[in-house]
């Protein structure tokens, strides 16, 4: 597999390469050169998802990993599965929860873990990474343990719920959290920093697990096809899927799945009200604000760092600008929407109403919704319960965290203060 750096497209790399650095020269990220497409792809969505996954892989990687290899991988990574759901006629959501941590980032999270194990032969490597909710938890838990690795993450203050706090800090062990006076895009700035910085790279062995990291990006490419493989044959022919956005991972995933074959006519990438996204697509004007606090918090991103990976492939063709979609979903309406789908028996937290919003929007008459739910319903809690007025059962993972301490520590959005810390801990 060969793979560019979009910001400097002379850097050229490998799959194991790209997942070992991470993130390019110039702060650019890695994508595919080429992205042929599968050839029968119905008799893939007859398979079952891990058998169907390692293909999918394989497909995308090429000859760098042997397929039994790589079988196994898959299936230590993917052991639980990602239903769709009915809520309204032809209209469905994929529920991405069942994980450990109970986000979709446990799909990308485990994979990289897999990868990284294989790459590194036991060199050390500290995973750097930022977090706006659940990629710290899926992150933590899938390298939590593992020799000759560190992981630090840093998340904003007071911004992410307390359950997705709680999963990923009151881990310890080789799992360092810090809590940033400051917005995601501070913390993702920070990271950003210690890239570019050759001293932090060299002496901490330093690798990213944002959806920069290509690894999880096409680990997350198998569950869109897992779930056009759960609808009829009939349902196929017109599916529209939308998709919460933040840092533009995951639909840059499903952008990906796509342009391999699987039948995707339509994409919607809904934002809360950071909406730079849908105003750059409606104006041509790229201006990022100010990050707003949100009640879809693992959204709260105004510069996603996803977005040339999705340009390039609009702009290119590989998908088309006319079946793109992006809008945003305002704090009142977000609400509306959670007791919208309530109604329908359904509960939605609220990156998952946000998504089904830009479903009801976009999507037309004869068309398969689709509609993303990232993260279990229980990681909201306060503020789901506080708009649906309904008490929510709580599982067993979430509880266990909860009754445990903090082990964060608080830091200023400062690299120089960061650097200081990250030597005198792992250095």
């Amino acid at each position: 597999m060969n793979l560019v750096n979009l910001m400097e497209p002379e850097q050229q790399v490998s799959f194991s390469e790209a997942v070992k650095i991470g993130l390019g020269r110039n702060q650019g990220v890695f994508f595919p050169e080429n992205l042929a497409a599968i050839k029968d792809v119905d008799a893939l969505l007859a398979m079952p998802f891990k058998a169907r996954s390692s293909k999918i892989l394989q497909h995308l990687i090429g000859d760098e990993l042997p397929s039994d290899t790589l079988d196994d991988m898959v299936n230590r990574a993917f052991d639980f599965p990602a239903p769709i759901v009915e809520v309204e006629q032809n209209t469905y959501c994929l529920e991405l929860f069942h994980g450990p941590t109970l986000a979709f980032k446990d799909f990308g999270g485990r994979f990289m873990s897999e990868c990284i194990g294989l790459f590194n032969q036991g060199e050390r490597v500290t995973i750097l990474t930022a977090t706006s909710g659940d990629t710290g938890a899926a992150v933590a838990h899938a390298f939590y343990g593992k020799e000759n690795v560190d992981v630090v993450i840093l998340y904003p203050k007071g911004k992410i719920s307390l359950a997705q706090q709680k999963l990923f800090t009151t881990l310890g062990n080789n799992i360092h959290c810090y809590a940033v006076e400051g917005s995601f895009d501070d913390c993702q700035a920070l990271v950003k920093h210690a890239f570019l910085d050759d001293e932090v790279k060299s002496k901490l062995g330093l690798n990213s697990a944002n959806s920069i990291n290509i690894s999880r990006l096409l680990a997350q490419v198998c569950y869109y096809f897992e779930a056009i493989a759960q609808l009829s044959q009939s349902q196929r022919e017109q599916v529209h899927v939308s998709v919460p956005s933040g840092n533009f991972g995951n639909v840059c995933a499903a952008m990906i799945a796509a342009a391999i074959g699987l039948p995707i006519r339509k994409l919607s990438a809904t934002t809360n009200q950071n909406d730079t996204v849908p105003r750059y697509m409606a104006t041509g004007d790229w201006s990022p604000n100010a990050t707003l606090e949100s009640l879809s918090n693992a959204m709260d991103v105004s510069k996603p760092n996803n977005w040339p990976r999705v340009e390039s492939m609009l702009n290119s063709g590989i998908f088309s600008k006319d079946d793109f979609y992006s809008c945003s979903v305002s704090e009142s309406r977000t609400q509306e929407v959670m007791k919208q789908v309530n109604k329908l028996g359904y509960v939605a937290e609220p990156h998952t109403a946000i998504a089904y919003e830009g479903l009801q929007i976009n999507k037309s008459e004869h068309e398969t919704g689709i509609f993303l739910a990232t993260a279990h319903p229980a990681k909201f809690k306060e503020s789901v319960e506080g708009v649906l007025e309904q008490q929510l059962d709580m599982p067993q993972v979430l509880s266990d965290a909860l009754n445990k301490p903090c082990l964060a520590e608080f830091i200023q959005a400062d690299y120089d203060g960061l650097k200081q810390r990250l030597f005198e801990k792992l250095g």
